[in-house]
């Protein structure tokens, strides 16, 4: 009775709970936030009736959210190599048109049309704003597009020295490739730790299921029992953090290079 009662409060603070106005940005937000009411009444009917299953799902939560971080962090790295890659292309661009004796203000627009982001740097040229600003803007906003600051400098060196922007970009060009070179080589040496640490990771996975293939239940002792779920939490804090740390060295050998 004591768990019907919490569940039924749980229950009736979430369909009284408000988001407050400044925070009703959309009809999903306001849904997530009644629902936080009802998920906590459901996980603490689930403590006092069933610890055990309570247990088990934090433990798998707790995972998922770590998964979860390590799927963000490589999905950012790709966004930033792709970033650093179409830096190298609109230099290559810039230097081609300029070279072809395109004026600067259609070889931004080509640019823009290109790659979207550098939008704010054409129209900076267009109304008579700063380039060089414009330029270092993107280079914040957009990760992996560090490099768009030292086409800011190439371009503002240009207009101050008078020195051609086509043989200034494309100077810049060559140097961004051959730092492109350098990070692919660094790559590559990378590929076969973060393969192995993968490969590892997912060998306990291999493991449990010839277990269970041979007649064991390893799955219920893990899910079903204290040390289980000791043993379940231990393995997976290690993998993920295991997988962690390869990530972590990996990116400090990239952002070096």
């Amino acid at each position: 009775m004591t768990a019907v009662a919490v569940l039924a409060a749980a229950l009736s603070a979430g369909l009284l709970v408000r988001p407050p106005p400044r925070a009703r940005v959309g009809r999903w937000d306001a849904g997530w936030r009644a629902a936080v009411p009802m998920v906590a009444g459901v996980a603490l009917l689930l403590v006092v009736t069933a610890p055990r299953v309570a247990a088990a799902l934090t433990v798998l939560v707790a995972a998922a959210a770590g998964i979860g971080a390590l799927v963000r962090r490589r999905r950012d790295r790709l966004a930033r190599q792709a970033a650093s890659a179409r830096v190298l292309e609109t230099c290559d661009l810039l230097s081609a048109e300029l070279a072809a004796g395109q004026p600067p203000g259609e070889c931004l627009d080509r640019a823009a049309a290109a790659w979207p982001p550098l939008a704010p740097v054409a129209a900076a040229f267009h109304v008579g704003s700063d380039v060089p600003s414009a330029l270092r803007a993107v280079a914040r906003e957009v990760g992996g597009a560090g490099e768009l600051r030292v086409v800011a400098a190439a371009w503002q060196v240009g207009h101050r020295t008078g020195d051609g922007l086509a043989a200034t970009v494309g100077r810049v060009a060559e140097s961004l490739r051959e730092r492109a070179a350098t990070r692919r080589v660094v790559a590559g040496e990378l590929a076969s730790a973060r393969a192995t640490a993968r490969l590892l990771a997912g060998l306990p996975v291999v493991a449990l299921a010839m277990g269970s293939g041979v007649g064991g239940s390893p799955w219920g002792f893990l899910l079903g029992t204290a040390p289980g779920l000791a043993c379940l939490a231990a393995g997976l804090a290690f993998g993920i953090a295991g997988l962690g740390w390869i990530e972590a060295i990996a990116r400090d050998a990239e952002d070096a290079a």
